[in-house]
């Protein structure tokens, strides 16, 4: 059975712009949801994007609805692949991941396997998965959904949620939540440049953190 919906509203550039600007690993010093499983790892190196969610869910082995979510999607939207729990078969290789490039996708996320690694670096779209197989997936018909809300990595995606993701993980936000959490992040980065400047000034990472002080405190309580 099959389930399509229209896309979502994509995010304005601005925003997902200001959003890039913050690490996921900063967000996760104060955000402790919305964070897929660590599982989920790039396979490219030094990147950052944000953007639009497009979700697609996709049984076992059967791949035809990548191919459709190709047809549809915006320069500057994310795919996020929900494989329902399918980790041997890949559904995304070098011809998909080249097709994504020409629709200027932003980046995949796969809750699964992908294959042609090579291609997939060459191609340059960046991507995050569980791994890599050889084993293919097929253009079966099982049915699937577009545009519905999916299980990726342990998180609930919702089409038109904005996804920040690096090389640290994929963390899923409502955007409605994209600025608190980007001011808060980018403020946070801003201030450890003052920490390392002190650091290289000589001071001790527990005199600047406030550590020295609080055992101190500690100690003479006990």
């Amino acid at each position: 059975m099959y389930e399509l919906n229209p896309l979502p509203p994509q995010i304005e550039k601005s925003r997902l712009e200001h959003l890039a600007r913050a690490e996921p690993a900063t967000i996760g010093h104060f955000l402790h949801t919305g964070f897929m499983d660590p599982g989920i790892r790039a396979l490219q190196q030094d990147l950052r994007v944000a953007g639009t969610a497009v979700t697609v869910r996709l049984p076992g082995p059967d791949f035809s609805m990548v191919h459709y979510a190709l047809g549809q999607v915006r320069p500057g939207d994310i795919l996020v692949l929900d494989r329902c729990g399918d980790h041997k078969h890949a559904v995304t290789g070098g011809a998909v991941i080249y097709a994504a490039r020409a629709a200027g996708v932003a980046a995949v996320i796969i809750d699964g396997v992908a294959t042609d690694i090579g291609e997939l670096r060459r191609y340059g779209v960046p991507i995050w998965c569980r791994g890599i197989s050889p084993i293919t997936g097929k253009m079966l018909g099982l049915g699937g959904g577009f545009c519905v809300p999916v299980s990726c990595g342990g998180v609930a995606v919702n089409p038109g949620d904005a996804i920040v993701a690096d090389e640290c993980g994929v963390l899923v936000l409502p955007p409605s939540g994209i600025e608190a959490a980007a001011d808060r992040a980018i403020a946070m980065q801003e201030a450890e440049k003052a920490t390392l400047k002190r650091l290289d000034a000589g001071e001790k990472m527990p005199d600047i953190s406030g550590v020295t002080a609080l055992i101190a405190t500690r100690l003479q309580g006990q």
